[in-house]
């Protein structure tokens, strides 16, 4: 082979397709990767910031989120082992969602995952289309080809599904319920680790007393005094304790009782205020 038949240089060849700073007025949108040493900003271990395009660098942006996450000890039939704050599948959506659901017309920042020693924090540039307490029955892309493009390449789907996996795991593994917050110019989700029931706040509670009610629903099924208990993971005997978090969820107005379900307090059925509303 002579000089003439090498390949040509990537500097000759053009700008590479899967590298963002092939694309000026994308290259602000790299997602950031910041781990903090606590549960603060004041010791950041590592700041990474993407090179690759979405689609390219994906799997590799979610598997160093998963390195990077925080252990927890749960015990199960007797038996201590350390997993995940939070699950990779789940995962996946949090940050498949900040992608996608961006505002590319904003100028100056994109989606960042900060991963602290308690919870996880991502977010992405501006508000969101859909009003944050629907976010587990609603849907509405802000990005409508680049969430169809990720869609055929299995990253995502376009079903509403991603919040309702999020709010799932988070019930499996007897989390407190994940945030979703409409900040100034940007949408936030807080992953947060185990907390033991008694040290998880009336907000947490509330919290998750709406979210299983809305999945539920979602579902077609109601929410139940019982029903509730399990998502905590309580014994029969705390059906008072959970009855409270219930009353104070119904005196926020975010849940109604199901007028569908008779006036029997004992055999009560709960629903989202909104389907009752509306």
């Amino acid at each position: 082979m002579n000089h003439d038949d090498k390949p040509a240089s990537r500097h000759l060849m053009g700008p590479d397709p899967k590298e963002l700073d092939s694309f000026p007025e994308l290259s602000r949108k790299a997602p950031r990767l910041i781990v903090y040493n606590g549960k603060d900003k004041l010791d950041t271990r590592h700041d990474i910031v993407g090179k690759r395009g979405y689609t390219a660098g994906f799997q590799g942006l979610v598997r160093l989120c998963m390195q990077h996450m925080p252990q927890n000890e749960v015990v199960e039939n007797a038996l201590r082992r350390t997993v995940p704050l939070f699950p990779e599948r789940a995962m996946r959506e949090v940050i498949a969602n900040a992608l996608i659901h961006q505002d590319f017309e904003e100028s100056g920042t994109g989606p960042i995952i900060e991963i602290y020693a308690n919870r996880i924090e991502v977010s992405n540039p501006d508000v969101p289309v859909v009003p944050v307490e629907r976010f587990i029955d609603g849907h509405k892309s802000r990005n409508e080809r680049l969430a169809w493009i990720m869609r055929q390449l299995k990253i995502c789907e376009e079903r509403s599904s991603g919040v309702d996996r999020v709010v799932s795991a988070a019930e499996m593994y007897q989390l407190p319920a994940p945030e979703f917050i409409s900040a100034h110019n940007s949408t936030l989700v807080v992953v947060h680790g185990h907390r033991m029931f008694k040290d998880m706040t009336q907000d947490d509670k509330v919290r998750a007393c709406y979210q299983h009610c809305v999945l539920r629903y979602v579902v077609r099924e109601q929410m139940t005094n019982d029903s509730l208990r399990n998502r905590f993971g309580l014994a029969d005997s705390s059906n008072a304790a959970v009855s409270k978090i219930i009353r104070y969820t119904l005196d926020a107005n975010l849940i109604s009782v199901d007028p569908t379900a008779g006036s029997s307090r004992k055999y009560a059925r709960y629903v989202p205020s909104w389907s009752v509303s509306n």
